[in-house]
């Protein structure tokens, strides 16, 4: 098993609360950014690109994209689409992970039902020009975050976050600690325990009142 096989299983195994919960500069994307296919969840390297409602450049990237990538699409956030049904088609046809398009989306006709996770910041049914070259590859913004290309990119129902993959294994084996810990809380809760009683609530809310540092654990 290589590297990202082992960051995807372990992506898989946390959500991006935990993640967040366990790393605090995490990079997360605006929530403006949301889910127009029939699943949020994805994990995969971005494959980055920059256009400016022009969709020539995503569809160089979606061509260098291969499967288990993550096309990123840096679109300056306007309303132009960039994309649409047949780039969704394609992207299944290659294995890709999933689209990210700080831009327009349209043909949500399909995109709607679509397996492929599928994220755009606009629904329009007006689309680009194809006359301007992009680069494939580097670094781009995409909903308020640099993204490089090859970074983790992974996403579900709460939002869209960013891994440097130096440090994601190290941050996933965190969250997945979070949400273990989470999990006996939750048996508590389930067994009649108040969420007060499953935290250090009385000594963290006395030191505070005492102007002393503290922080609010699960006890």
């Amino acid at each position: 098993m290589n590297d990202l096989d082992g960051l995807r299983r372990l992506a898989a195994s946390v959500d991006t609360t935990a993640i967040c919960d366990a790393a605090r500069d995490v990079r997360v994307m605006s929530p403006e950014l949301r889910c127009r296919s029939a699943s949020p969840v994805l994990c995969g390297p971005a494959v980055t690109v920059r256009c400016r409602d022009d969709f020539l450049g995503v569809i160089q990237a979606l061509e260098r994209a291969g499967a288990g990538d993550v096309l990123v699409v840096d679109g300056g956030g306007r309303e132009t689409a960039l994309a649409g049904e047949l780039f969704a088609r394609a992207a299944i046809g290659r294995g890709l992970a999933g689209i990210v398009v700080d831009g327009g989306y349209r043909d949500l006709r399909f995109v709607a039902g679509c397996p492929l996770p599928v994220y755009s910041r606009h629904v329009t049914p007006r689309a680009g020009t194809t006359t301007a070259l992009a680069t494939v590859g580097g670094t781009v913004s995409c909903g308020g975050v640099a993204v490089h290309h090859g970074d983790l990119v992974i996403a579900d129902h709460d939002g869209i976050v960013v891994l440097d993959p130096a440090q994601a294994a190290a941050q996933l084996a965190a969250a997945a600690e979070v949400m273990a810990a989470e999990a006996r809380v939750v048996e508590r809760l389930d067994a009649g325990a108040t969420l007060g009683e499953c935290l250090n609530l009385a000594e963290h809310t006395d030191r505070l009142a005492r102007g002393e540092p503290s922080r609010l654990r699960f006890s």
